[in-house]
């Protein structure tokens, strides 16, 4: 099947009110398919779900152990987080254990999504800094990568060493060369690829051993994702709450324009999905759905409750309709 398939519903009364259509391909660690929905050759912008990959330079040039990096900075390394102070409290700290400012990033400033840093800054009349950006511990790891290298501080030009790393570690993980890339949100390139190639660079995370270096690195930051969860998203956002709720470790990452990846180091799985019209709800409900089909997340979980079959209610609290993953999901 190559046409999108309906991976997510809106109900309203006894039918469908809404659907989203979308991509997903399942993989085991050999890069095989296990399960497809839709097109798994789709080709797809990752987004912020291939924070990780991009990640992998850090770790495997060196610059990680050099900078002495936590767990915690390798885990805001892969986040798209909220801008709460958790995070730029972190994020402020490790730019200045390198010696640079805010101004230093290239990723752009943007208001935080958490609702009390967003009414700190309101209340006091500030403008966000670009600390306050989703991707600002991915740029701190660009920047530790660089200083490593000794590039000029364009370090999200396509042809800087920073990137060219980036789109090496991309390309072997996926196991294709990336046929384009585009500008991601925060001013970073973000290469293209397959669905299949995404599930596939997934499902290597997952079966990464200790033999060689750039498995090392990759077991270190899905480790350090699943360690620290709060990090990689934030309160209320789907990544935190079912990395939180899966009975197994499970490593998962959104990406803007709804796509969605998860990690399962147990069983040597990686899972990457696409939501067509670009909706996070759909985006969410469908990898909640892909959770609890392998059999990692408890359905009756709060948390799966509030992605996967979440209660859509009026103004006045009335239960009008639901979120409910489509019947190929369910």
């Amino acid at each position: 099947m190559t046409q999108a398939v309906p991976l997510a519903e809106i109900w309203r009364g006894p039918r469908p009110e809404s659907v989203h259509l979308g991509h997903a391909v399942i993989c085991d660690a050999s890069g095989g398919i296990v399960e497809a929905w839709g097109n798994a050759q789709e080709v797809v912008l990752p987004r912020s779900s291939a924070k990780m990959i991009q990640a992998l330079p850090l770790v495997t040039s060196g610059a990680a152990d050099a900078a002495g990096l936590t767990t915690e900075q390798l885990a805001l390394a892969c986040a798209s987080h909220s801008g709460a102070a958790i995070h730029t409290d972190r994020v402020n700290r490790w730019l200045g254990d390198l010696g640079l400012v805010d101004a230093d990033f290239r990723c752009g400033a943007h208001m935080p999504s958490d609702r009390a840093a967003m009414k700190a800054l309101l209340c006091s009349d500030t403008s966000p800094c670009q600390v306050h950006n989703n991707c600002s511990g991915k740029h701190a790891g660009f920047l530790t990568l660089n200083r490593h290298l000794g590039g000029d501080p364009d370090y999200i030009a396509p042809d800087h060493p920073v990137q060219r790393a980036v789109v090496e570690a991309f390309e072997s993980v996926t196991g294709a060369p990336s046929p384009w890339f585009a500008i991601d949100g925060c001013s970073a390139p973000n290469p293209a690829t397959t669905l299949h190639g995404m599930a596939r660079a997934m499902a290597w995370f997952a079966g990464a051993g200790e033999d060689r270096a750039e498995e090392r690195a990759a077991r270190r930051l899905w480790q350090a994702m699943v360690a620290h969860p709060d990090l990689v998203a934030g309160e209320g956002r789907a990544c935190t709450e079912l990395m939180r709720a899966t009975t197994e470790p499970v490593a998962l990452k959104t990406g803007a324009e709804g796509f969605f990846i998860a990690i399962l180091p147990a069983r040597g799985l990686g899972v990457a999905l696409k939501i067509i019209d670009g909706g996070t709800r759909g985006a969410e409900c469908a990898i909640a759905a892909i959770l609890v089909r392998l059999g990692v997340l408890d359905p009756a979980h709060p948390a799966a409750r509030k992605f996967r079959d979440a209660p859509i209610t009026n103004w006045r609290g009335i239960e009008t309709g639901a979120i409910r993953p489509a019947a190929a999901l369910a």
